[in-house]
């Protein structure tokens, strides 16, 4: 399958034109921004510090990472505090609840410390419209996950022939983006698969193991059980790691949403038909790039779409494909 990105030619270039190196006069001091991720063990987050990280050395900026191990807002905030006790210029976060961050979130602007949100958001992600009270942050940088559940949609009723019963594996209600996946994963099934049953979701916590002893259960409930969609990283893995323990690799066809290095012998056996790989390396760099222009009084657009790349077993060896497997 090719590679599908959904970066705005007019975001890219507002972005581009907006960030003029040439231009940018900073203080005498180098800038600090800060990066907080969902959590710090995931591959997906580790991808995107090394993107930030590569911006940061070209620009001169200190890039400070610090998050806490686990995708919860009760271990964020104090992370959130901790970061704005040290006043850095900017902060660049993933945040883990759509409504538990604002306040939070709300303490580094009114200190006024720029916020822009990555990969996840707060609110309903659409700000400096004046309107509501999420709406401060500078700019929303992440992937279409709308688009993305539709695409996981399309490869999961391909992989079963356009019918059958299928779900969707995912974290916890109230996360934005694998809110969003699933919610254009069923759209696009209601809209364009009629034969495709989709049952409840399972919520899994962000566990692997849960995720594989959800994906039995369900299939003993449903013995014609046919597809299973992983929102994320460990919805998926755990998924496939169900379909393997019960016995159903080629039955039950998985679609997975990122691509850690995992992925890739899971594709070549046939346990994973389809990997959705975000770009997160591009989520970081942006990110870094925003910061600095606005620090250094330029304009940034307040949405910066970046890309997918679909990953299946035609391409998977493909250097230019393997790039955007996520490493550790």
């Amino acid at each position: 399958m090719k590679r599908r990105s959904i970066l705005g030619a007019a975001a890219l270039a507002a972005l581009t034109t907006a960030f003029n190196p040439a231009a940018a006069v900073a203080d005498d001091h180098a800038f600090t921004i800060a990066l907080i991720p969902g959590l710090t063990t995931d591959a997906f987050y580790i991808t995107m510090e090394r993107g930030a990280r590569a911006a940061a050395d070209a620009l001169g900026v200190e890039l400070v990472f610090q998050g806490a191990p686990d995708f919860n807002p009760v271990t964020q905030v104090p992370v959130l505090d901790a970061v704005i006790a040290r006043a850095p210029d900017a902060i660049l976060i993933a945040p883990t609840d759509t409504v538990q961050l604002i306040e939070p979130l709300r303490r580094a602007h009114e200190a006024g410390i720029p916020v822009i949100t990555v990969d996840t958001f707060i609110g309903s992600g659409v700000y400096q419209t004046g309107a509501g009270d999420a709406d401060f942050p500078l700019s929303y940088i992440a992937s279409d996950n709308v688009l993305g559940g539709r695409i996981a949609a399309r490869a999961l009723a391909n992989a079963i022939g356009g019918e059958g019963k299928v779900f969707v594996s995912n974290v916890n209600p109230g996360i934005s983006t694998t809110d969003q996946r699933e919610e254009g994963f069923k759209l696009e099934m209601a809209e364009n698969f009629p034969g495709v049953e989709v049952l409840e979701t399972q919520f899994n916590e962000n566990d692997a193991n849960n995720a594989a002893s959800q994906l039995q259960a369900v299939f003993a409930r449903n013995p014609d059980l046919r597809g299973v969609f992983g929102a994320n990283l460990f919805s998926a893995l755990g998924s496939a790691n169900g379909v393997e323990q019960a016995g159903q690799t080629g039955n039950i066809r998985v679609v997975a949403f990122d691509a850690p290095t995992s992925i890739v012998d899971n594709i070549e056996s046939g346990l994973v038909d389809v990997a959705i790989a975000q770009h997160p390396a591009e989520i970081g760099y942006f990110g870094v790039v925003a910061a600095f222009a606005h620090l250094t009084g330029q304009s940034i657009p307040v949405a910066i779409g970046t890309g997918f790349t679909i990953i299946d077993a035609g391409n998977v060896n493909d250097p230019e494909v393997a790039r955007f497997i996520y490493s550790d």
